[in-house]
């Protein structure tokens, strides 16, 4: 499975969901259905806005997360 780790680096950069949305006109339910692995792709477009405002790589932003190892609440 695909993990997106937006979260994970808005803290890290000590940024908010609402600073990404703004800076990316994007919806807050639009970025927690990413978040949440609720979408089936992105775009490459998003991808590299996520890397310029969070300072991270793709390789940082996505990672793959086997089965298993996947916590629901």
């Amino acid at each position: 499975m695909i993990k997106i780790n937006i979260e994970e680096l808005l803290r890290k950069n000590g940024k908010s969901k609402y600073f990404l949305c703004q800076r990316m006109n994007m919806t807050s339910r639009n970025l927690n259905r990413i978040i949440r692995g609720e979408t089936s792709s992105i775009s490459f477009k998003y991808i590299e806005e996520f890397c310029d405002l969070l300072n991270c790589t793709p390789g940082d932003l996505i990672s793959v997360v086997s089965e298993e190892k996947i916590v629901t609440y």
